[in-house]
């Protein structure tokens, strides 16, 4: 492959530390760092974490142990058993809007014998399944279940990104063998994503038509439905080939109008759903 002789082997949490060595250099704030399994079962990346006092939010495998408050050893799974079977410490919020509205789930937080660490565990209302999430809060900073749950949240964005990088750049889809080609295909990936990323964010007013969404259950559809602004897929076609006038700009409209009355009837269904988890809660 060509590898440069000064490279070395990192694993995903060296590499994170070596990335967050860089933000912290330059001066930039964050709120919380986030990660998946892989980052928070990486003993180090925490201890880096909590040693420059960053807060972090990291997702945690089931069988991840930690101490409880009373003093007692448990893996996440048995911790999240004991509330189950106690039936309190649960609350119906919501984890950030997504593609269909806002993403609700059951939150519980434990604390540790640790007075700053904490165990943040969700569950699927329909399915019933669990993720954990181990999280730090540095002293100084408040810590409360609305904090922790938003920043458990930030992460659907992330994983947008990422398929939206893979499905429509090809990310992932390169067959290059020799390293200096991988990178440079990755950058330039990233960078075609960033520009129409960019560019859908600065038209989204201007070609957002939607009509406003509904308010009732029982709510009549609108005369014109709108369309739908821009998406990141739909900039990226245009910006590599301009529809001529006719048939491709009509599809394209006529596909954005579609999206926006689905999107205007799923809601609509959805209001009824969302009625009962905020009497739950």
């Amino acid at each position: 492959m060509r590898l440069p002789p000064g490279l070395s082997f990192r694993t995903k949490g060296q590499l994170a530390i070596d990335l967050l060595g860089e933000v912290l250099a330059d001066g930039i704030g964050l709120d919380f760092a986030c990660g998946d399994e892989v980052y928070g079962s990486c003993t180090r990346l925490r201890e880096y974490l909590e040693a420059r006092g960053q807060a972090y939010v990291l997702r945690v495998p089931s069988n991840f142990y930690l101490t409880a408050a009373r003093g007692v050893r448990l893996t996440c799974k048995q911790a999240a058993a004991t509330l189950l079977a106690a039936r309190r410490g649960w609350e119906v919020r919501s984890a950030g809007r997504g593609a269909k509205g806002q993403r609700w789930y059951a939150w519980a937080w434990l604390a540790t014998a640790s007075p700053r660490h904490y165990l943040l565990i969700r569950r699927h209302l329909a399915t019933g399944e669990l993720a954990f999430h181990y999280c730090f809060v540095p002293a100084g900073q408040p810590a409360s279940l609305s904090r922790l749950v938003r920043a458990a949240g930030c992460r659907w964005p992330v994983e947008e990104d990422f398929r939206s990088g893979k499905g429509c750049f090809g990310l992932d889809q390169s067959q290059v063998r020799l390293y200096h080609a991988i990178a440079r295909h990755t950058v330039l990936v990233m960078a075609a994503l960033a520009v129409c990323a960019v560019t859908a964010a600065l038209l989204r007013r201007r070609t957002d038509t939607r009509a406003p969404a509904p308010i009732r259950p029982d709510q009549p559809p609108p005369a014109d439905p709108g369309m739908i602004p821009l998406t990141v897929p739909e900039t990226a076609g245009l910006l590599a080939h301009p529809p001529p006038p006719g048939a491709s700009r009509h599809w394209l409209a006529w596909r954005r109008r579609h999206q926006a009355l689905s999107a205007w009837y799923h809601h609509r269904t959805r209001l009824a759903r969302d009625g009962k988890i905020v009497l739950l809660s």
